[in-house]
């Protein structure tokens, strides 16, 4: 199939960006990556800048693959990473835009790499586990709940990749901090630390410039581990609780 592609194109946060426009021959069983590859090759061949772009599993792991494309994040299919799309679900003479998130906590790097290390701050400042739980016991001996397990696990699912910032008309990181909060409190070792954990990210959260929810739901549709809204709910009663109870 030949493509007509818009990418974006930004030698550096300071630079000004622009759109440039090119031609390219793909095939439908080549993922957006590699289609993106073949045309950095196109590019080396004619001794022109390959186009920076980020990626590392390929395999819907990482989350690190983040750019818009048609105007959405990681691109048209639901619950699908820019590395699981396939070329297949574009057709021949189509145009595609491709740009870098957009969110001024994702300043850019390069071309569509942003820079997501505010994501690493929030992890930084509670997203773990330090108490000193001695010799590590056999994980069948730790009673949890079905239910709570099953919860936990779907929060812990999110991979940062920050397409729930790009979907949001405010720029919130508030999809990605509920989930990494409500994956800890959900487990007996996550519970000791809860309410420090809680504030302490969500300050944080704020200190890198991510914007308020406004409930549009955004966040969820265009995550492509489909994260829960519900997360966002329990981590503001779980917020409103800490602030008024904690030491």
């Amino acid at each position: 199939m030949r493509l007509n592609l818009k990418v974006w194109r930004q030698k550096s946060k300071d630079a000004k960006g622009h759109f440039e426009n090119y031609s390219l021959e793909a095939e439908g069983h080549m993922s957006f990556l590699e289609m993106l590859d073949v045309l950095n090759e196109k590019l080396i061949s004619q001794k022109k800048e390959p186009v920076s772009f980020e990626h590392d599993c390929r395999e819907g792991i990482c989350g690190t693959c983040s750019m818009v494309i048609n105007g959405r994040p990681h691109g048209p299919q639901t619950g699908t990473t820019t590395c699981q799309l396939h070329m297949r679900h574009f057709k021949d003479g189509d145009t595609i835009v491709i740009e870098p998130f957009r969110a001024s906590a994702f300043p850019v790097i390069k071309d569509l790499a942003v820079d997501r290390s505010s994501f690493d701050r929030i992890i930084q400042a509670g997203g773990y586990i330090s108490v000193n739980t001695g010799q590590a016991p056999d994980g069948n001996s730790i009673p949890v709940e079905r239910q709570e397990a099953s919860d936990a696990f779907d929060a812990a699912t999110c991979i940062g990749c920050g397409a729930c910032v790009a979907a949001c008309p405010n720029g919130s990181a508030m999809l990605f901090t509920s989930a990494k909060i409500n994956h800890l409190e959900k487990l007996p070792q996550g519970k000791v630390e809860h309410g420090h954990r809680v504030v302490n990210m969500i300050n944080q959260m704020d200190k890198e410039g991510f914007g308020k929810c406004s409930n549009v739901g955004a966040c969820h549709v265009e995550c492509p581990k489909e994260i829960p809204l519900e997360n966002i709910a329990a981590m503001n009663r779980f917020y409103l609780s800490s602030v008024f109870t904690r030491e």
